[in-house]
């Protein structure tokens, strides 16, 4: 009973209208980035979301995935294979590719829209081709030339998939402490030896191989991080000249029963002396690892924007349908014996709720894809070099903030049902369980806060964020008089302001107290997130004024964005009020003190 329609209008708006897509990829001379190719793809793309995925999607969480113990061998819920080789067969798996390696190389900003329309119709699926995009990126990037053309071109065909394994049952993000070992051998391959946990994809009956990209250690290699090197590691042994060979030394051991993702297998992998080869330089292997994780990073706020969207949708359908007491303000159906729920200002603050977030969340995150697409393709050093500082202050955003609005938001469209978004009929409390683990993998939301406030604004100079800055105050100066936009420029420019204020103050009291920075950085995220929404949703009034969208186009932008500058941007306050409480308030009550 829970469906799922691409929102193509709203998410065409955002790339072609707010974010004017067009004009940049004509810059770049993507050549078939034109407008009638890139509908096409968006209008295939919501056909296979909406008509094979999303029936799939309580299919796998109602069967999830079996684990043969004799063979390791893994099975996937009923349909998933088939929807995967119908992805494969329709070139999906290398939407965004290089050409010269199989692909269609389309903008990896169109792939961003694919993307969040294939995780709202069907979130664990979705996580097989999520992973294959981190391990093409990692070999693209960082690949020599033989192993592309045996490992690259196999995945970007779909014939393969591909995994990262980073994470060890002693260590998580804290990667210095992995013991991973790898031995080379005479050939020159590598004897890969360790067990990985919580490893998306490790095995599955999707393609006849599974390229896992693997975190060890050299006998040689210093300490720490500094010692970690990559590691290309077939399923089934692959020559210099790509062909397949035997069975590799590695296996399933088991796979994780999990709250949500039902479908999606994580897996225990052991490595038993499993030949692999070296990706990039020894000892370099973060750099590799952190080109597959900034990707998956904004692949799952897109997940979380795609949640959001999905519970929304079943969400007002159901409010517009069931009826309950009657508008405090006088019956606004008459001839029925109760109005629908929608007319509840309780109810529209949840559904109003999950609009902005989702619509001003799916701006920011094509924003930030855009920078992708510059990054990769402009020829002008300066431009690279700025999209490059902005794709890194956004990503801990992208990622840390639409994955906590999707629980948030999924939360609310549940609430919205009543006691029936409890029970398993609606879908809702599925889209509840499966957004939870958004926040965690690929970093939790900790982590993306420490590195927004540590690390891109405190160690870089917050030379991201002077950028980003910079974009709000020309929008800022550009519009000031207008008066169908005063009502958000004026704030506008207030919170960022203060934005700009609170960042320096944070950083003065950091030169004294290094725990000042962990002690504000969650709310800081959540601070900065708010702004940046903020000057998205006045940007997409400003579009929408500008467009050639209907009235009701334009009144439903107008209100969603005076909701979320009364409703939501205020949430601020409280965030800046819970950094300026300072480091005393978390690290004043020594451990042992917790329990008594």
């Amino acid at each position: 009973m829970n469906n799922y329609t691409a929102p193509q209008r709203d998410m065409k708006f955002a790339l072609f209208d707010v974010l004017e897509s067009e004009k940049l990829f004509a810059k770049l001379g993507i050549a078939n980035a034109d407008r009638e190719t890139m509908d096409a793809v968006l209008e295939e793309a919501a056909k296979f979301a909406q008509g094979i995925l999303a029936p799939l999607n309580s299919v796998g969480d109602e069967h999830g995935c079996v684990h043969n113990k004799d063979t390791g061998a893994v099975s996937t819920p009923p349909g998933f294979r088939e929807a995967y080789m119908q992805f494969v067969e329709g070139g999906w798996s290398g939407l965004t590719a290089p050409e010269a390696m199989g692909g269609q190389d389309l903008p990896e900003s169109l792939g961003a829209v694919v993307k969040e329309m294939i995780d709202a119709a069907n979130l664990a699926w979705g996580n097989y081709p999520l992973l294959s995009h981190g391990a093409t990126e990692a070999l693209k990037h960082h690949g020599e030339e033989w192993q592309k053309e045996a490992f690259l071109k196999p995945i970007i065909e779909g014939r393969w998939t591909g995994t990262m394994c980073l994470t060890e049952p002693h260590c998580g993000s804290d990667l210095g402490l992995l013991k991973t070992a790898a031995k080379p051998n005479a050939d020159g391959s590598y004897s890969v030896t360790g067990t990985k946990i919580f490893i998306t994809g490790g095995e599955h009956d999707f393609t006849d191989n599974i390229v896992h990209l693997v975190l060890a250690r050299l006998p040689d290699a210093p300490a720490g991080t500094k010692g970690i090197s990559l590691f290309i590691v077939p399923k089934n042994k692959v020559s210099r000249d790509g062909s397949m060979g035997a069975k590799n030394a590695l296996s399933c051991g088991s796979i994780e029963h999990k709250m949500g993702i039902h479908g999606s297998v994580t897996c225990v992998m052991n490595f038993d002396g499993a030949e692999g080869y070296l990706i990039g330089q020894a000892n370099k292997g973060l750099n590799a690892m952190f080109t597959m994780m900034n990707t998956a990073r904004l692949a799952v706020g897109l997940q979380g924007l795609g949640l959001i969207d999905r519970a929304y949708q079943n969400a007002l359908a159901y409010s517009r349908d069931r009826l309950q007491m009657r508008s405090l303000s006088g019956a606004k159906f008459p001839e029925k014996p109760a109005d629908p729920i929608i007319v509840h200002p309780d109810i529209r603050r949840m559904l109003l709720t999950c609009k902005a977030l989702a619509e001003g969340g799916r701006v920011m995150a094509l924003h930030a894809a855009l920078q992708v697409d510059i990054l990769e393709r402009s020829k002008d050093e300066e431009e690279r070099k700025e999209a490059d500082e902005i794709l890194s202050f956004l990503t801990p955003i992208v990622k840390g903030l639409l994955t906590e609005w999707a629980n948030e938001c999924t939360y609310h469209a549940l609430q919205c049902f009543g006691g029936h978004g409890y029970v398993r009929e609606w879908g809702m409390e599925q889209l509840a369980r499966d957004a939870r683990i958004t926040t965690i993998y690929e970093g939790t939301t900790g982590i993306q806060a420490l590195d927004l406030l540590g690390r891109k604004i405190m160690q870089q100079q917050g030379a991201g964020m002077r950028r980003f800055l910079g974009m709000i105050q020309q929008f800022c100066e550009a519009n000031a008089t207008k008066p169908e936009l005063t009502e958000f420029v004026l704030p506008l420019a207030e919170v960022t302001k203060q934005w700009g204020e609170l960042t320096m103050e944070i950083g003065k009291k950091a030169m004294s107290n290094a725990d000042e920075i962990g002690a504000a950085s969650y709310d800081y995220l959540y601070y900065s997130g708010y702004v940046v929404l903020a000057y998205w949703w006045a940007r997409s009034v400003a579009a929408a004024n500008n467009s050639s969208h209907g009235d009701d186009f334009k009144t439903m932008k107008l209100e969603t964005a005076r909701f979320y500058f009364a409703r939501v941007l205020p949430r601020i306050h409280a965030h800046a009020s819970a950094m300026r409480s300072g480091a005393s308030t978390t690290q004043a009550l020594s451990a042992d003190l917790f329990d008594s």
